[in-house]
Protein backbone atom coordinates (compact mmCIF):
# COMPACT_ATOMS: atom_id res chain seq x y z
CA UNK A 1 0.00 0.00 0.00
CA UNK A 2 1.23 3.50 -0.79
CA UNK A 3 2.46 5.66 2.07
CA UNK A 4 -0.60 7.16 3.73
CA UNK A 5 -0.27 9.63 6.58
CA UNK A 6 -3.21 8.69 8.76
CA UNK A 7 -2.24 11.26 11.40
CA UNK A 8 -2.65 14.25 9.07
CA UNK A 9 -5.46 16.67 9.88
CA UNK A 10 -6.44 16.61 6.21
CA UNK A 11 -6.84 12.83 6.03
CA UNK A 12 -10.52 11.96 5.49
CA UNK A 13 -10.39 8.22 4.89
CA UNK A 14 -13.40 7.91 2.60
CA UNK A 15 -12.41 10.52 0.01
CA UNK A 16 -9.35 12.37 -1.34
CA UNK A 17 -7.99 15.19 0.81
CA UNK A 18 -8.06 18.80 -0.40
CA UNK A 19 -4.33 19.02 -1.36
CA UNK A 20 -4.70 15.90 -3.51
CA UNK A 21 -7.83 17.20 -5.21
CA UNK A 22 -6.15 20.53 -5.92
CA UNK A 23 -2.71 19.32 -7.07
CA UNK A 24 -2.82 15.51 -7.37
CA UNK A 25 -0.06 15.16 -4.77
CA UNK A 26 0.30 11.97 -2.74
CA UNK A 27 1.15 11.81 0.96
CA UNK A 28 4.85 11.04 0.47
CA UNK A 29 5.44 14.31 -1.44
CA UNK A 30 2.80 16.52 0.21
CA UNK A 31 4.00 19.83 1.63
CA UNK A 32 0.66 20.39 3.36
CA UNK A 33 1.18 17.51 5.79
CA UNK A 34 -0.20 18.66 9.15
CA UNK A 35 0.33 15.98 11.81
CA UNK A 36 -2.20 15.84 14.64
CA UNK A 37 -0.64 16.23 18.06
CA UNK A 38 -3.86 16.43 20.09
CA UNK A 39 -7.40 15.16 19.56
CA UNK A 40 -10.06 17.34 21.18
CA UNK A 41 -13.74 16.50 21.52
CA UNK A 42 -16.29 19.24 22.27
CA UNK A 43 -19.81 18.24 23.28
CA UNK A 44 -22.51 20.90 23.04
CA UNK A 45 -26.04 19.84 22.15
CA UNK A 46 -28.61 22.42 23.33
CA UNK A 47 -29.87 24.89 22.17
CA UNK A 48 -28.90 26.35 18.78
CA UNK A 49 -28.08 29.76 20.26
CA UNK A 50 -26.04 28.18 23.05
CA UNK A 51 -24.17 26.04 20.54
CA UNK A 52 -23.36 29.14 18.52
CA UNK A 53 -22.13 31.23 21.44
CA UNK A 54 -19.98 28.31 22.63
CA UNK A 55 -18.05 28.31 19.34
CA UNK A 56 -16.12 31.30 20.72
CA UNK A 57 -13.76 28.79 22.37
CA UNK A 58 -12.62 27.45 19.00
CA UNK A 59 -10.17 30.20 18.00
CA UNK A 60 -8.67 30.10 21.48
CA UNK A 61 -8.32 26.31 21.37
CA UNK A 62 -6.58 26.56 18.01
CA UNK A 63 -4.22 29.20 19.38
CA UNK A 64 -3.33 26.95 22.29
CA UNK A 65 -3.25 23.71 20.28
CA UNK A 66 -2.44 24.74 16.69
CA UNK A 67 -2.10 21.15 15.45
CA UNK A 68 -5.13 19.75 17.24
CA UNK A 69 -7.92 17.89 15.51
CA UNK A 70 -11.21 19.20 16.87
CA UNK A 71 -14.39 17.14 16.79
CA UNK A 72 -17.77 18.55 17.85
CA UNK A 73 -20.90 16.58 18.77
CA UNK A 74 -24.24 18.39 18.48
CA UNK A 75 -27.86 17.89 17.42
CA UNK A 76 -28.90 17.90 13.78
CA UNK A 77 -30.61 21.31 13.99
CA UNK A 78 -27.28 22.96 14.89
CA UNK A 79 -25.20 21.32 12.17
CA UNK A 80 -25.70 24.19 9.64
CA UNK A 81 -23.87 26.54 12.03
CA UNK A 82 -20.60 24.74 11.26
CA UNK A 83 -20.67 25.24 7.51
CA UNK A 84 -17.34 26.86 6.48
CA UNK A 85 -16.06 26.67 10.05
CA UNK A 86 -12.38 25.86 9.57
CA UNK A 87 -11.74 25.44 13.28
CA UNK A 88 -13.74 22.20 13.49
CA UNK A 89 -12.43 19.18 11.62
CA UNK A 90 -15.42 16.92 12.15
CA UNK A 91 -18.97 17.73 13.23
CA UNK A 92 -20.92 14.69 14.45
CA UNK A 93 -24.68 14.42 14.59
CA UNK A 94 -25.89 13.18 17.97
CA UNK A 95 -27.40 10.12 16.25
CA UNK A 96 -23.88 8.98 15.29
CA UNK A 97 -22.14 9.94 18.54
CA UNK A 98 -22.29 6.58 20.29
CA UNK A 99 -20.72 4.72 17.36
CA UNK A 100 -17.87 7.25 17.27
CA UNK A 101 -17.28 7.15 21.03
CA UNK A 102 -17.20 3.36 21.02
CA UNK A 103 -14.20 3.37 18.69
CA UNK A 104 -12.21 6.57 18.87
CA UNK A 105 -9.94 7.85 21.63
CA UNK A 106 -9.32 11.52 22.42
CA UNK A 107 -6.74 13.47 24.39
CA UNK A 108 -9.17 16.06 25.74
CA UNK A 109 -12.96 16.10 26.15
CA UNK A 110 -14.82 19.37 26.80
CA UNK A 111 -18.46 19.26 27.85
CA UNK A 112 -19.79 22.64 28.98
CA UNK A 113 -23.39 21.55 29.56
CA UNK A 114 -24.47 19.92 32.83
CA UNK A 115 -27.37 18.11 31.16
CA UNK A 116 -27.62 14.38 31.70
CA UNK A 117 -27.23 13.38 28.05
CA UNK A 118 -24.22 15.62 27.38
CA UNK A 119 -22.54 14.46 30.58
CA UNK A 120 -23.12 10.79 29.78
CA UNK A 121 -21.53 11.29 26.39
CA UNK A 122 -18.54 12.97 28.03
CA UNK A 123 -18.27 10.09 30.49
CA UNK A 124 -18.37 7.49 27.71
CA UNK A 125 -15.67 9.29 25.73
CA UNK A 126 -12.22 7.81 26.26
CA UNK A 127 -9.71 10.52 27.14
CA UNK A 128 -7.16 11.15 29.91
CA UNK A 129 -8.41 14.70 30.46
CA UNK A 130 -12.01 15.91 30.74
CA UNK A 131 -13.22 19.44 31.38
CA UNK A 132 -16.71 20.58 32.27
CA UNK A 133 -19.20 17.94 33.32
CA UNK A 134 -19.40 14.16 33.48
CA UNK A 135 -21.81 11.62 34.94
CA UNK A 136 -21.20 9.58 38.09
CA UNK A 137 -21.85 5.83 38.05
CA UNK A 138 -24.79 6.51 40.38
CA UNK A 139 -26.36 8.62 37.64
CA UNK A 140 -25.85 12.20 38.76
CA UNK A 141 -23.93 14.93 36.96
CA UNK A 142 -20.91 16.54 38.60
CA UNK A 143 -18.00 18.83 37.60
CA UNK A 144 -15.04 17.10 35.98
CA UNK A 145 -12.59 19.83 37.07
CA UNK A 146 -12.63 22.46 39.84
CA UNK A 147 -13.01 25.31 37.33
CA UNK A 148 -16.46 23.93 36.41
CA UNK A 149 -17.76 24.16 39.99
CA UNK A 150 -18.92 27.76 39.61
CA UNK A 151 -21.05 27.16 36.49
CA UNK A 152 -22.44 24.01 38.06
CA UNK A 153 -23.60 25.88 41.17
CA UNK A 154 -25.13 28.69 39.11
CA UNK A 155 -27.34 26.09 37.48
CA UNK A 156 -28.54 24.80 40.85
CA UNK A 157 -29.21 27.93 42.90
CA UNK A 158 -31.28 30.90 41.70
CA UNK A 159 -29.80 33.32 44.22
CA UNK A 160 -26.27 32.62 42.96
CA UNK A 161 -27.48 33.02 39.38
CA UNK A 162 -28.76 36.51 40.20
CA UNK A 163 -25.51 37.45 41.95
CA UNK A 164 -23.29 36.38 39.06
CA UNK A 165 -21.43 39.12 37.19
CA UNK A 166 -19.46 37.01 34.74
CA UNK A 167 -20.44 36.47 31.13
CA UNK A 168 -21.00 32.99 29.77
CA UNK A 169 -17.86 33.40 27.70
CA UNK A 170 -15.74 34.26 30.71
CA UNK A 171 -17.08 31.26 32.59
CA UNK A 172 -16.55 28.67 29.86
CA UNK A 173 -13.06 29.99 29.11
CA UNK A 174 -12.18 29.47 32.77
CA UNK A 175 -13.54 25.92 32.62
CA UNK A 176 -11.39 25.23 29.55
CA UNK A 177 -8.25 26.75 31.05
CA UNK A 178 -8.23 29.51 28.43
CA UNK A 179 -7.84 33.27 28.76
CA UNK A 180 -10.88 35.15 27.47
CA UNK A 181 -10.40 38.06 25.11
CA UNK A 182 -13.01 40.07 23.20
CA UNK A 183 -11.36 38.99 19.96
CA UNK A 184 -12.80 35.51 20.50
CA UNK A 185 -16.25 35.89 18.98
CA UNK A 186 -18.63 33.06 18.16
CA UNK A 187 -17.77 31.60 14.77
CA UNK A 188 -20.39 31.97 12.04
CA UNK A 189 -19.20 32.30 8.45
CA UNK A 190 -21.64 33.15 5.67
CA UNK A 191 -21.12 31.49 2.31
CA UNK A 192 -21.33 33.16 -1.07
CA UNK A 193 -24.73 31.54 -1.49
CA UNK A 194 -25.90 32.99 1.84
CA UNK A 195 -24.81 36.46 0.82
CA UNK A 196 -26.37 36.11 -2.62
CA UNK A 197 -29.70 35.20 -1.03
CA UNK A 198 -29.55 38.26 1.22
CA UNK A 199 -28.60 40.50 -1.70
CA UNK A 200 -31.59 39.25 -3.67
CA UNK A 201 -33.91 39.95 -0.74
CA UNK A 202 -32.47 43.47 -0.41
CA UNK A 203 -32.94 44.10 -4.13
CA UNK A 204 -36.48 42.74 -4.20
CA UNK A 205 -37.48 45.05 -1.34
CA UNK A 206 -35.49 48.11 -2.47
CA UNK A 207 -33.37 48.14 0.68
CA UNK A 208 -30.10 49.30 -0.84
CA UNK A 209 -28.93 52.66 0.48
CA UNK A 210 -31.21 52.55 3.51
CA UNK A 211 -30.41 52.26 7.19
CA UNK A 212 -31.77 48.87 8.24
CA UNK A 213 -33.06 48.15 11.74
CA UNK A 214 -34.27 44.66 12.57
CA UNK A 215 -36.87 43.64 15.13
CA UNK A 216 -36.64 40.06 16.33
CA UNK A 217 -40.08 40.04 17.87
CA UNK A 218 -40.13 36.72 19.72
CA UNK A 219 -37.98 34.78 22.15
CA UNK A 220 -39.02 31.15 21.94
CA UNK A 221 -41.57 29.37 24.05
CA UNK A 222 -39.59 28.23 27.09
CA UNK A 223 -40.00 31.52 28.97
CA UNK A 224 -43.18 33.38 28.05
CA UNK A 225 -41.98 36.68 29.51
CA UNK A 226 -38.84 36.92 27.40
CA UNK A 227 -40.99 38.60 24.74
CA UNK A 228 -41.42 42.36 24.64
CA UNK A 229 -45.10 43.25 23.96
CA UNK A 230 -46.04 43.43 20.28
CA UNK A 231 -47.57 46.89 20.72
CA UNK A 232 -44.25 48.14 22.07
CA UNK A 233 -42.55 47.01 18.87
CA UNK A 234 -45.30 48.78 16.95
CA UNK A 235 -44.75 52.07 18.81
CA UNK A 236 -40.98 51.74 18.45
CA UNK A 237 -41.36 51.30 14.70
CA UNK A 238 -43.51 54.42 14.49
CA UNK A 239 -40.93 56.44 16.43
CA UNK A 240 -38.08 55.23 14.25
CA UNK A 241 -39.90 55.98 11.00
CA UNK A 242 -40.87 59.45 12.25
CA UNK A 243 -37.41 60.46 13.44
CA UNK A 244 -34.77 58.48 11.52
CA UNK A 245 -34.56 59.33 7.81
CA UNK A 246 -34.06 56.59 5.23
CA UNK A 247 -34.61 53.86 7.78
CA UNK A 248 -36.36 50.59 6.92
CA UNK A 249 -37.48 48.07 9.52
CA UNK A 250 -37.21 44.31 9.04
CA UNK A 251 -39.19 41.81 11.12
CA UNK A 252 -37.61 38.51 12.12
CA UNK A 253 -38.95 35.43 13.82
CA UNK A 254 -39.70 31.74 13.63
CA UNK A 255 -43.01 29.87 13.31
CA UNK A 256 -44.08 31.04 16.78
CA UNK A 257 -43.85 34.68 15.66
CA UNK A 258 -45.96 34.29 12.53
CA UNK A 259 -49.12 35.80 14.05
CA UNK A 260 -47.20 38.47 15.92
CA UNK A 261 -45.38 39.67 12.82
CA UNK A 262 -48.57 39.54 10.75
CA UNK A 263 -50.24 41.74 13.35
CA UNK A 264 -47.40 44.26 13.11
CA UNK A 265 -47.44 44.42 9.30
CA UNK A 266 -51.23 44.79 9.27
CA UNK A 267 -50.95 47.75 11.63
CA UNK A 268 -47.93 49.21 9.84
CA UNK A 269 -47.62 48.00 6.21
CA UNK A 270 -44.24 49.74 5.80
CA UNK A 271 -42.65 47.01 7.92
CA UNK A 272 -40.91 44.25 5.98
CA UNK A 273 -41.51 40.71 7.16
CA UNK A 274 -38.49 38.51 6.37
CA UNK A 275 -40.55 35.36 6.91
CA UNK A 276 -41.06 32.91 9.75
CA UNK A 277 -40.23 29.64 8.00
CA UNK A 278 -36.64 30.30 6.95
CA UNK A 279 -33.91 27.72 7.25
CA UNK A 280 -31.22 28.45 9.82
CA UNK A 281 -28.72 29.55 7.17
CA UNK A 282 -31.32 31.79 5.48
CA UNK A 283 -32.24 33.32 8.82
CA UNK A 284 -28.57 34.10 9.48
CA UNK A 285 -28.10 35.68 6.05
CA UNK A 286 -31.18 37.89 6.50
CA UNK A 287 -30.04 39.02 9.96
CA UNK A 288 -26.79 40.04 8.31
CA UNK A 289 -28.69 42.70 6.36
CA UNK A 290 -29.30 44.71 9.54
CA UNK A 291 -27.27 47.63 10.74
CA UNK A 292 -28.81 47.09 14.16
CA UNK A 293 -31.03 44.44 15.74
CA UNK A 294 -33.55 44.91 18.55
CA UNK A 295 -34.04 41.54 20.19
CA UNK A 296 -34.69 39.62 23.35
CA UNK A 297 -32.42 36.94 24.77
CA UNK A 298 -32.78 34.40 21.98
CA UNK A 299 -31.10 32.80 18.97
CA UNK A 300 -31.19 35.98 16.88
CA UNK A 301 -29.15 37.77 19.54
CA UNK A 302 -26.35 35.21 19.31
CA UNK A 303 -26.43 35.30 15.51
CA UNK A 304 -26.19 39.11 15.56
CA UNK A 305 -23.25 38.92 17.98
CA UNK A 306 -21.43 36.46 15.73
CA UNK A 307 -22.07 38.70 12.71
CA UNK A 308 -20.75 41.75 14.61
CA UNK A 309 -24.03 43.64 14.45
CA UNK A 310 -25.05 46.47 16.74
CA UNK A 311 -27.61 45.18 19.19
CA UNK A 312 -30.24 46.54 21.55
CA UNK A 313 -30.97 43.57 23.79
CA UNK A 314 -33.99 43.37 26.10
CA UNK A 315 -33.83 41.20 29.21
CA UNK A 316 -36.40 39.96 31.71
CA UNK A 317 -36.42 36.51 33.32
CA UNK A 318 -32.96 35.51 32.07
CA UNK A 319 -29.55 36.86 33.04
CA UNK A 320 -28.27 39.94 31.22
CA UNK A 321 -24.85 39.63 32.86
CA UNK A 322 -24.14 36.31 31.17
CA UNK A 323 -24.61 37.80 27.69
CA UNK A 324 -21.47 39.15 26.04
CA UNK A 325 -22.17 41.79 23.38
CA UNK A 326 -18.48 42.32 22.56
CA UNK A 327 -18.74 46.11 22.82
CA UNK A 328 -21.41 46.32 20.12
CA UNK A 329 -24.62 46.76 22.03
CA UNK A 330 -26.84 48.05 24.80
CA UNK A 331 -28.63 45.86 27.33
CA UNK A 332 -31.97 47.05 28.71
CA UNK A 333 -33.59 45.38 31.67
CA UNK A 334 -36.10 46.03 34.44
CA UNK A 335 -35.19 47.06 37.97
CA UNK A 336 -37.75 44.67 39.49
CA UNK A 337 -36.39 42.65 42.41
CA UNK A 338 -37.47 39.41 40.77
CA UNK A 339 -35.33 39.97 37.66
CA UNK A 340 -33.40 36.94 36.42
CA UNK A 341 -35.93 34.54 37.96
CA UNK A 342 -35.84 31.98 35.12
CA UNK A 343 -39.52 31.27 35.71
CA UNK A 344 -41.45 29.78 32.82
CA UNK A 345 -44.42 32.04 33.48
CA UNK A 346 -45.30 34.98 35.71
CA UNK A 347 -48.49 36.60 37.03
CA UNK A 348 -46.88 39.89 38.07
CA UNK A 349 -48.20 43.05 36.40
CA UNK A 350 -46.37 44.85 35.11
CA UNK A 351 -43.84 42.09 34.51
CA UNK A 352 -40.17 42.62 33.80
CA UNK A 353 -40.59 43.02 30.03
CA UNK A 354 -43.65 45.28 30.31
CA UNK A 355 -41.60 47.74 32.37
CA UNK A 356 -39.14 48.35 29.52
CA UNK A 357 -40.42 51.50 27.82
CA UNK A 358 -40.50 52.28 24.13
CA UNK A 359 -38.61 55.51 24.76
CA UNK A 360 -35.75 53.67 26.44
CA UNK A 361 -35.36 51.30 23.52
CA UNK A 362 -35.63 54.12 21.00
CA UNK A 363 -32.94 56.10 22.81
CA UNK A 364 -30.66 53.07 22.89
CA UNK A 365 -31.18 52.50 19.16
CA UNK A 366 -30.35 56.09 18.24
CA UNK A 367 -27.27 56.09 20.50
CA UNK A 368 -25.94 52.91 18.95
CA UNK A 369 -26.53 54.28 15.46
CA UNK A 370 -24.64 57.44 16.49
CA UNK A 371 -27.42 59.69 15.23
CA UNK A 372 -26.33 63.00 16.75
CA UNK A 373 -29.31 64.90 15.38
CA UNK A 374 -31.74 62.97 17.58
CA UNK A 375 -32.14 63.88 21.22
CA UNK A 376 -31.47 60.73 23.24
CA UNK A 377 -32.29 60.33 26.91
CA UNK A 378 -30.43 57.19 27.97
CA UNK A 379 -29.10 57.43 31.49
CA UNK A 380 -25.94 55.45 32.12
CA UNK A 381 -22.31 55.21 31.03
CA UNK A 382 -21.22 57.60 28.31
CA UNK A 383 -20.02 54.77 26.09
CA UNK A 384 -23.21 53.33 24.53
CA UNK A 385 -21.36 50.23 23.29
CA UNK A 386 -20.99 48.85 26.81
CA UNK A 387 -24.17 50.21 28.28
CA UNK A 388 -26.73 48.73 30.65
CA UNK A 389 -29.99 50.64 30.85
CA UNK A 390 -32.25 49.86 33.79
CA UNK A 391 -35.96 50.39 33.27
CA UNK A 392 -37.51 52.27 36.17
Amino acid sequence: MREIKFDCRRFAGDRPCTPHKETGVHCSQCRSYDPIDKKILVIKLDAIGDVLRTTCILPALKNKYPHARITWITRSESLPLFLCNDYVDWVIDLSEAFSVLSVEKFDLVINLDASGLSSRLATLARAPQKLGFVCHEDGYVYPANPQADYWFELGLFDDLKRQNRKTYQQIIFEICGLTFDLKYLPVLNLTGQDKHLADNFARDHNLKGNLLVGFNTGAGSRWKNKKWPADCFLQLAQLIMQHIPNCRILLYGGPEERHRNRYLTEKLPQLIDTGCDNTLRTFCSLVDLCDLLVTGDTLALHIAVALKKRITALFGPTSHTEIELYGKGTKICSDLNCLCCYKWDCDSRPNCMDSITVQQVFDAVTNLLHLDTIQASVVGPTNPESELVVAR
